[in-house]
């Protein structure tokens, strides 16, 4: 699972005294594999605005505007020697006129800056100039989120904390590094900031700062249940150990806050508003995931007044539409969140639109429960629905953390809302376990590990990740030893080796002594006729293909059916054996087609489909020397329908042709990292028109095409497309590699487009794509031809070619300029070098 971590949100919570860099390996060497660090604060380099004509500012006055009711004067102070006037319309600032002392930080753009317009369809740039409004000269702006490209529609102007320093550019306010994670195993106790927060505080030695969780740390018995709110029922406790609810009521659904929203961004989440963004915010905060109910949606038991929650397993084959807008059939295994009327949430992974929380909302009931792993598992997947949180609960969440989550994002709704709380309505824990406590040796501990690591250091390396260690006496040696509490969030600790491989992975694995072996390993000699064959191998069977062995004697008569229309195979050009066993194998073949085409007349007998391959020797005499070349070949065959008998298939399944025997040879070209061509060639034995000659890098490799319907005949084959290959394998191999130059993957959104082009009927659709590959250069990642069309819509001796482009940066997001400057660049060398016009 991949999951991002702010390091300004990780810094909340513990002081990071080491570069990022060195953290993310240390973290990585704990167990916590860091895939990437991505550093934001280069708006240049996505956003149009210019970093030093974009800084923070502070309103310090709000006046009237002489000519207008809804468009206040706003005084800004942005570092610079005077305060800069501007005119500003939003709804926030409208109660504040008149006043002279105001102290609200903000995002403030200076004259000249380019910025997204606020108000336009898309995203169209627009360069801030002085204009008069309404009679009042304004030159300058405060910013929405949208006119910074932050978010995708316009709403307030964005306001940043107080202690944003003015004059400073925003950018270098907002800078930021994300480190993201790549979670395995059953680490479900770091899923979370705070939880990579305790294992940086026991990797650093530094103190973890829980003060920063406001209401984190009150005990349960503090939040009084109100049982008028809510009926609360957990029918199947083996599927839900705990079940805790909270009411916040008199709320306002509007947008979070700025700094949360970034947040949520930088993590990875889009924000909706303040009810749904505290429950996500919570949910990466502490991993644990929350689902907010419209309390007035929800049902009551019949005969009662107050709404209910029963959790219980679903009745077979019923049904509720999931917040994605999809219809969800449920089986009997499955566990649902339902009210008095039915389902409203699938437990543990997506919650039901009809309860969902909407603008007129006015008191939410916050869920935050816990489920069994392995049951959200498996509904997760018999459903095809992953979310966030299903993700978490499926690699095992602290029971303990429900009221401690509940309370938390309460009281950031009522903050962020202006709700007040209700005290947890409701808390069933029928599924609560003792405490697991486990003795450990530091003897076992260092025996195990073979390296010595301090007695007190093993005790506060434990004690950092929030065990409780006590001292205490073996009774059978009498030696001391540690009795070691396990807190709820690690319930994957069970026995003493599993704190032995928490001390081990907080002391350091790359503080271990290295041990040489004592004979050294012989030097590698790679094979590279051997690892390229079975690369050839790994890659056909991927593709679906059975791989054949066949003799290497055949008869003259098999080979001689591939030459239609040509000479008569001379028995003087093959090696015949002295003393044959049997005539119909006295010479050894030439190529491989006619043993692989005897082999697939053999198996069609049985199967209705073959795809087979050969990778075997031929044997071509040389003049003058006694013993032949021994060539390497590759052989392909492939008949049949192109899908298996299934049920998805149907009954009328396309049998295959010469293109799916073309995109095995792409898919064979691409794992080999080779760059292949393909151009119409002749073959006597391939049906004219279906026959392709291949190349790779210039150099002939083989041909390929249908089989001739005579050829086929020959062969006693079935009346159907019977498509074939051979390739010379050691031609084809010539540039293989068995090493890579890898790069990662763009972390940019890619930007789709179809293009589709009309051009006479001679040029061949692997021009136009060598073309639009050529022009793009390196942010055209991608062409894939989908459609070809000839009649009347384009006319007589013309095709129409119709191309996906997928169009993507390593240093950006491309904007919607960039790309039509791209795409005009392709069309017109189109137009210029195959005569190509779009089509309309």
């Amino acid at each position: 699972m991949l999951m991002r971590v702010p390091l300004s949100w990780l810094k909340d919570y513990v002081d990071i005294t080491i570069p990022i860099s060195e953290l993310a390996e240390r973290l990585t060497l704990a167990g916590l594999e860091v895939e990437t660090i991505q550093y934001i604060g280069q708006p240049e380099a996505e956003l149009p605005w210019d970093p030093k004509r974009v800084v923070v500012g502070e309103i310090r006055a709000v006046h009237f505007h002489p000519n207008a009711d809804r468009l206040v004067l706003a005084e800004v102070d942005y570092g610079g020697a005077e305060r800069e006037t501007v005119v500003a319309g939003p709804p926030s600032l409208l109660d504040l006129r008149g006043q002279e002392d105001v102290h609200l930080k903000v995002a403030f753009a200076m004259e000249g800056t380019s910025l997204y317009d606020g108000y336009a369809e898309g995203w169209q740039i627009k360069t801030l100039k002085q204009a008069t409004i309404r009679g009042v000269s304004s030159r300058c702006m405060v910013c929405s989120e949208k006119e910074l490209g932050l978010a995708d529609r316009h709403g307030d102007i964005i306001y940043l904390p107080e202690d944003a320093p003015v004059g400073a550019p925003l950018v270098e306010y907002l800078g930021d590094a994300v480190l993201e994670f790549d979670i395995k195993g059953p680490f479900g106790h770091v899923l979370s900031v705070f939880g990579v927060a305790r294992e940086v505080a026991a990797l650093l030695n530094v103190p973890l700062r829980r003060d920063a969780l406001q209401v984190l740390d009150r005990h349960p018995s503090d939040l009084t249940p109100a049982p008028d709110f809510l009926t609360l029922e957990i029918a199947d406790p083996d599927l839900c150990p705990r079940y805790s609810a909270a009411l916040i009521q008199g709320i306002e659904v509007g947008s979070s806050p700025f700094w949360m929203q970034m947040r949520l961004r930088r993590a990875g989440m889009r924000p909706i508003n303040n009810i749904v963004d505290v429950t996500n915010y919570v949910m990466l905060e502490l991993g644990q995931p929350l689902h907010a109910f419209d309390y007035y949606i929800l049902r009551a038991k019949p005969g009662e007044d107050r709404p209910a929650i029963i959790v219980r397993r679903a009745q077979p084959g019923e049904q509720m539409e999931t917040l994605d807008g999809t219809l969800r059939t449920f089986d009997g295994e499955m566990l649902l969140i339902t009210d008095g009327g039915g389902p409203v949430a699938v437990a543990g992974v997506m919650g039901g639109l009809e309860s969902e929380v909407t603008e007129d909302t006015t008191d939410v009931l916050l869920e935050s429960a816990n489920f069994d792993f392995i049951s959200v598992r498996r509904t997760s997947r018999l459903l095809g629905l992953a979310s966030d949180a299903s993700q978490r609960f499926g690699r095992r969440v602290d029971p303990e953390l429900t009221v401690k989550a509940a309370a938390r994002a309460a009281h950031l709704m009522a903050g962020l809302a202006g709700g007040s709380v209700v005290p947890v309505v409701g808390d069933v824990y029928p599924g609560q376990q003792p405490q697991r406590v486990i003795p450990f040796d530091p003897a076992y501990a260092t025996r195990i590990l073979g390296v010595q690591v301090p007695t007190e250091e093993m005790a506060r390396i434990l004690t950092s990740l929030e065990f409780q260690v006590q001292p205490a006496t073996d009774p059978e040696t009498d030696l001391p030893i540690f009795q070691v509490t396990v807190p709820s969030h690690r319930q994957d600790v069970e026995r003493p080796v599993d704190l032995v491989e928490e001390v081990g992975r907080i002391w350091g694995y790359d503080r271990f002594p290295t041990t040489l072996m004592r004979d050294e390993l012989p030097p590698q000699r790679t094979n590279h006729r051997l690892e390229g064959a079975e690369r050839v191998r790994d890659l056909l069977v991927g593709c679906g293909l059975n791989e054949i062995i066949t003799y290497s004697l055949v008869n003259l008569e098999d080979e001689g059916k591939l030459r239609l229309g040509g000479p008569a195979s001379d028995p003087d050009d093959y090696l015949h054996v002295l003393n044959p066993l049997s005539a119909e194998r006295d010479v050894l073949r030439q190529t491989l087609l006619p043993s692989a085409l005897h082999t697939v007349r053999d198996n069609l007998r049985f199967v209705d489909r073959v795809f087979l391959f050969e990778i075997g020797a031929v044997y071509l005499p040389v003049r003058g020397q006694t013993l032949p070349d021994e060539l390497r070949r590759l052989c392909i065959v492939m008949t049949g329908p192109r899908e298996a008998r299934s049920w998805m298939a149907g009954q009328d399944r396309a049998l295959v042709d010469f293109y799916d025997l073309k995109g095995v040879v792409e898919a064979l070209l691409a794992g080999l990292k080779l760059d292949g061509a393909f151009e119409p060639g002749t073959h006597p034995a391939l049906h004219p028109g279906r026959c392709a000659r291949v190349s790779v890098a210039g150099r002939g490799v083989g041909v390929m095409g249908e089989l001739h319907p005579l050829v086929r005949d020959g062969f006693d084959l079935p009346a159907q497309s019977v498509c074939v290959l051979e390739f010379d394998l050691d031609g084809l191999l010539f540039d293989w590699g068995v090493s890579y130059r890898m790069a990662p993957l763009s972390v940019h959104p890619p930007v789709y487009e179809d293009l589709a082009v009309v051009v006479e009927e001679d040029v061949p659709a692997v021009r136009v794509h060598d073309l639009i590959a050529q022009t793009g250069g390196a942010l055209v990642r991608s062409v894939v031809l989908f459609d070809v069309y000839r009649g009347a819509q384009v006319g007589g001796g013309k095709k129409s070619l119709a191309y996906r482009l997928t169009y993507q940066a390593d240093d950006r997001t491309l904007t919607d300029r960039e790309v039509a400057k791209l795409r005009g660049k392709i069309v017109r060398r189109l137009e210029r070098e195959v005569g190509a016009t779009l089509r309309s």
